[in-house]
């Protein structure tokens, strides 16, 4: 039976991932890794269905005996400090974790030779600074990063690249542009206001809500789009190449605010603050994903509403 190995499995889009294996490929057996500190609520639903396995990525030992242990087809890559405003606050250890963490598991693969498939889940951060006339942003587009986040994924994103043309390694790299959903960590701005939302419904918190620049234009993609983006990457994507996981529309971050709004009968102020602001922030983000279209037939399914929506009742049910 083919194993599927998520490292990040307890995470947004790993436990994602993993729901939509154990409903899709009922031939898989599902592994994922975790830390003793990571948290198991996005998965617990799911506890009895999936292999779980205690994986250090920053620890070489603990990914040799990892992937010793699990021998797994697929690898889907998705552990990572992947919070923009934390690499500002610590950038060593963000170049580490997605990294090093990265040199760990392509080094374990290659020692006991594996062929398996690798999908690097990269990031749209790594484009950066993006002039007006190379919007929509394709693959070939420069990769100008403007945050300690985005540098790292830039290094993981050539790292995969140079593993393949140097020893053959199977690897697919995904740029995924901004996703949300249902799960997404309370420190992303969709969620955040979603909770913010949520808690003022509930009472727990005056009706105001904070926000940082409102004025920045994001591609979002429903998470659930997004994870069956990644099995198309390792089933049909070509090893060496990299691809936009994109909507190929554009929200303003007011825009999407208004939208959330909208699905609140709530009277609520909004609040600029100061400490939500970064050093640098991108101006706009989207993206083209016709290579990946092509390549697999893959398109996002899910309206935007209907994400937001989602994650408005996630929120709901949570505080």
């Amino acid at each position: 039976m083919p194993k599927a190995l998520i490292t990040g499995i307890t995470g947004f889009a790993g436990s994602h991932l993993a729901e939509w294996l154990l409903a899709n490929k009922k031939d898989m057996e599902v592994y994922g890794t975790y830390r003793l500190r990571s948290r198991m609520d996005h998965i617990k639903h799911i506890q009895d269905d999936i292999h779980m396995v205690e994986c250090e990525l920053k620890d070489p030992r603990s990914v040799d005996e990892m992937i010793k242990a699990v021998k797994p087809d697929y690898i889907f890559h998705l552990a990572a400090q992947s919070f923009v405003p934390t690499s500002w606050n610590a950038p060593a250890e963000t170049l580490i974790v997605n990294q090093i963490g990265q040199v760990n598991l392509f080094e374990a693969i290659l020692k006991h030779q594996l062929d398996c498939t690798v999908q690097i889940a990269c990031s749209s951060e790594e484009y950066g600074q993006v002039y007006a006339h190379e919007v929509p942003i394709k693959e070939d587009n420069p990769l100008r990063p403007l945050s300690p986040y985005a540098v790292s994924k830039v290094g993981q994103d050539y790292l995969s690249y140079q593993y393949y043309q140097s020893y053959g390694l199977k690897t697919i790299r995904t740029r995924t542009f901004n996703h949300t959903g249902p799960r997404r960590g309370e420190a992303f701005v969709t969620s955040n206001f979603a909770k913010q939302i949520a808690e003022i419904e509930k009472g727990i918190k005056p009706p105001v809500l904070y926000v940082g620049n409102l004025q920045a234009k994001r591609d979002f993609t429903d998470v659930r789009d997004v994870v069956r983006a990644y099995w198309l990457a390792v089933e049909k994507g070509v090893p060496g190449e990299v691809y936009n996981i994109a909507s190929g529309v554009t929200y303003t971050i007011e825009e999407m605010l208004n939208k959330l709004l909208s699905l609140s009968q709530a009277a609520i102020t909004i609040t600029p603050d100061p400490s939500r602001m970064r050093p640098s922030d991108v101006e706009i983000l989207l993206g083209n994903y016709d290579k990946f279209h092509q390549q697999t037939g893959w398109k996002p399914e899910i309206p935007f509403e209907q994400t937001l929506k989602d994650l408005l009742d996630y929120w709901r049910a949570r505080v």
